[in-house]
C-alpha cells in the first residue's frame, strides 16, 4: 500500500512558477513509477509527466507535449518525494494536479497504469 500526499499548489500569474511535491509513504517507493496528472473543470483527467527509476540509478522521464520545456519532473528516493517544477505557467495549466504511483512497463500516459493516487492540489494561473 502506498499513500500519496501532494502540496505546493496555489495561485500564480501567467509566466510564473510553482513547484509541486508529492510525498509517499509505504515500502518499496523507489520501485514505483511516479506520475503527475491534472484535471481542469469539465475536462477529463490528463497525463502530465512521469518518472521511472532504474536499477542503475538512472531516471527516465516522459512528458505530454503541452508541458515539454516548461515542466520538469524529478524525484528524491531518499525522501520518498516526487516533484513537478512548473515554469512559464499559462492560464490553460489551471487544474487540480494529482500525483500517482504504479508499477508497469510502458509510457504511463493512462490512468489505468497507476494504482495509487493523491488527493490533488489546486493550481490556478491568472492571465
Amino acid at each position: 500500500q502506498v499513500q500519496l500526499v501532494e502540496s505546493g499548489g496555489g495561485l500564480v500569474q501567467a509566466g510564473g512558477s510553482l513547484r509541486l511535491s508529492c510525498t509517499a509513504s509505504g515500502r518499496t517507493y523507489s520501485s514505483y513509477v511516479m506520475g503527475w496528472f491534472r484535471q481542469a473543470p469539465g475536462k477529463e483527467r490528463e497525463f502530465v509527466a512521469r518518472i521511472r527509476w532504474s536499477t542503475t540509478s538512472t531516471y527516465y522521464t516522459y512528458y505530454t507535449d503541452s508541458v515539454k520545456g516548461r515542466f520538469t519532473i524529478s524525484r528524491d528516493n531518499a525522501k520518498n518525494t516526487v516533484f513537478l517544477q512548473m515554469n512559464s505557467l499559462k492560464p490553460e495549466d489551471t487544474a487540480v494536479y494529482y500525483c500517482a504511483a504504479g508499477q508497469f512497463l510502458g509510457l504511463g500516459e493512462s490512468r489505468s497504469d497507476y494504482d495509487y493516487w493523491g488527493q490533488g492540489t489546486q493550481v490556478t494561473v491568472s492571465s
